[in-house]
């Protein structure tokens, strides 16, 4: 991954954003029988930086105001398949919804590791052979947007009626799909509610030396979005050390060694509850019904428990007894919201296609249509301010989930991760 800030480009991004979700006099859409626009995209300006430059969205704009109806005719122009990349399961069940809902259009999904599908969309833009109209990724520290995308693979569709229900936030580093949120799970049999409410309770030890709790989680270094989120408590270490004040009723002394590892600033208080964690006792899982089954057997091993796993985990609750609950408030925050990104692949032969089938899988103009059903399990969130997933507890803005800051992220990624590997290799409690 470069280390490359782009602070101006990501500006321009932010407006083209708004440009294409909120301007104040779109360009008429065309009418169903013209002919579709341009859907290149023209390459990246010239600079110095690697970040993409703001004209990487369509060169026609008026992609962005048709309806469902318009795409939906030029699409049965284009009489291919639409071929969707994936990272997820679920949708093959979207792509079913949609041919029952457009009958004369074809929508195929496949499966792919998230790498796989990058490499697979490039070695095929290289040799002429598109094959796929949509990518569905992650992007927790911005290798999609700062490293794959300014490569002139992808291309990006932000539909002006579905932007304007989104936060901009969501939405300066590509078009979001739905955000899912990670949370640390308590056992519901020794604790009637959550046993902490700030970050930093969770690291605490007694006088002994030894953890209050039994951690348990997946080693951030073999996990890109565990590792952004302590990228994200390094970006807000003002908040991190007002938290750890106003808890213990004392200013937070700083403990690490920023001379060990190179780029690490003294006194950061981000850093310093990354410290602090590789130093505790720690019990690393890489599945995620793992960690929540641990947290449950804690009732009966007697060792209080506290795992950090996906949201969606939670229906292991329901679906086998488990005692288990999300923490569900912390300060100085809860988690960081982790989005699911929607791309057009350059050079595509659906188009249009392609999106209406975006627009399908978002809800449609009105939010609650049937393509974003297949992920409302819950521990989903859709980022549609117009709709709600009935089977969460909560909206995700009603908690206090952040955006993370992917180019803040990207910018420090490599050295809080040299930072982790580091001490977590020097700590006595291996």
């Amino acid at each position: 991954m470069k280390k490359t800030l782009a602070l101006c480009l990501v500006a321009l991004m932010c407006c083209t954003v708004l440009f294409g979700c909120q301007s104040a006099s779109p360009a008429p859409a065309s009418s169903p029988d013209s002919a579709a626009p341009n859907s290149a995209a023209p390459a990246p300006a010239s600079s110095s930086s690697d970040a993409p430059a703001a004209e990487a969205i369509s060169e026609d704009d008026k992609w962005n105001d048709m309806t469902d109806e318009e795409l939906y005719e030029l699409a049965k122009q284009e009489g291919g398949e639409i071929t969707i990349y994936a990272i997820t399961s679920r949708m093959p069940k979207t792509c079913e919804a949609f041919m029952e809902a457009y009958p004369e259009l074809k929508a195929v999904s496949t499966d792919f590791d998230q790498n796989e599908a990058v490499s697979k969309i490039e070695i095929e833009a290289k040799s002429n052979n598109v094959n796929a109209d949509i990518l569905q990724c992650k992007d927790s520290a911005g290798e999609i947007y700062y490293d794959f995308f300014p490569s002139g693979y992808l291309e990006t569709y932000y539909p002006s009626d579905i932007c304007s229900t989104i936060d901009p936030e969501l939405l300066k580093y590509g078009m979001p799909f739905y955000v899912g949120l990670n949370f640390w799970y308590y056992n519901t049999a020794i604790h009637d509610s959550a046993p902490v409410s700030n970050w930093w309770q969770i690291i605490e030890k007694d006088e002994s030396g030894n953890n209050k709790f039994n951690l348990v989680f997946q080693n951030p270094s073999g996990n890109d979005t565990y590792m952004a989120l302590y990228c994200n408590m390094i970006l807000l270490a003002e908040e991190m050390a007002k938290a750890y004040e106003q808890t213990y009723g004392k200013p937070l002394e700083y403990t690490y060694d920023a001379s060990k590892t190179p780029g690490v600033p003294e006194n950061n208080a981000g850093y310093e509850f990354l410290y602090r964690l590789s130093q505790c006792k720690l019990t690393f899982i890489n599945d995620g019904d793992d960690i929540v089954e641990a947290v449950h057997a804690s009732s009966t091993t007697g060792i209080d428990t506290l795992g950090f796993a996906s949201a969606g985990k939670i229906t292991n609750r329901d679906e086998n007894g488990w005692d288990i609950e999300w923490v569900d408030d912390l300060d100085p925050f809860l988690n960081v919201m982790n989005a699911n990104y929607l791309y057009l692949v350059k050079g595509c032969d659906n188009p249009a296609g392609a999106r209406l089938f975006i627009r399908f899988l978002m809800g449609g103009a009105e939010g609650g249509g049937p393509g974003f059903k297949p992920f409302t399990k819950e521990g989903n969130w859709s980022v549609r301010s117009d709709y709600t997933n009935p089977n969460n507890p909560f909206a995700a803005s009603e908690v206090k989930s952040i955006p993370t800051d992917i180019e803040g992220v990207y910018g420090i990624f490599l050295d809080a991760k040299d930072f982790w590997d580091y001490w977590l290799a020097k700590s006595p409690m291996k």
